[in-house]
């Protein structure tokens, strides 16, 4: 796909990155800047799509002409949000409570144009089946710190993070944290709008 704008993709992820880089798209990157705070009276799905929009947003402010990328991640289990783990002990819990069940993965993504304003986004569901998991699995992995930039404390690209899960049911790159076919026809669509 040709962009015909200059794209900036405003997180810092090193997965959204990646997976960008594997649509062959050029871009540069900016950090939001944006706390990633919930609102309780928002669904998941309602919460990852404001704050994509209000990162595409904030980035956006600096460029004359361009086209931003926000995005946000977040695992839910029965109605309780996940977000990054604040510490050690937190990733275990988590991965405890993740452990022989099947979880919820919600990524929100926006795009963001400059000079028009005009903005759109989207959001996608992932379900996730955890194995049981040993408490030795658990902290050799959280030990290895690749759990503590992740929501929900893994990561399914890990080593440890890829036998973790038994089955998914929709969009796996949603759960490494970007929906590339979605975000794709979005883009496609959105250039479209923009009579690109």
């Amino acid at each position: 796909m040709i962009v015909k704008k200059r794209l900036i993709l405003a997180s810092q992820s090193p997965r959204r990155r990646a997976l960008l880089k594997q649509l062959g798209l050029e871009f540069e990157i900016q950090e939001s800047g944006v706390p990633e705070d919930f609102a309780s009276d928002k669904s998941p799905s309602e919460n990852v799509r404001s704050l994509a929009i209000r990162k595409a947003a904030a980035v956006a402010e600096r460029f004359n002409d361009a086209i931003v990328i926000g995005a946000d991640t977040t695992v839910v289990l029965n109605d309780k949000i996940f977000g990054k783990p604040v510490d050690e002990n937190d990733a275990v819990d988590m991965l405890q409570k993740l452990s022989g069940k099947t979880h919820q993965v919600y990524t929100g993504f926006a795009l963001f144009d400059r000079p028009s304003n005009k903005t759109i986004a989207a959001t996608e569901k992932t379900d996730v089946t955890f194995r049981t998991l040993s408490r030795e699995e658990i902290r050799d992995y959280v030990k290895s710190g690749s759990p503590m930039d992740k929501a929900g404390a893994y990561g399914i690209q890990d080593d440890y993070g890829a036998v973790f899960v038994s089955r998914i049911e929709g969009c796996f790159y949603n759960v490494v944290g970007f929906p590339l076919t979605n975000f794709y026809t979005t883009l496609h669509r959105f250039q479209q709008q923009l009579g690109m």
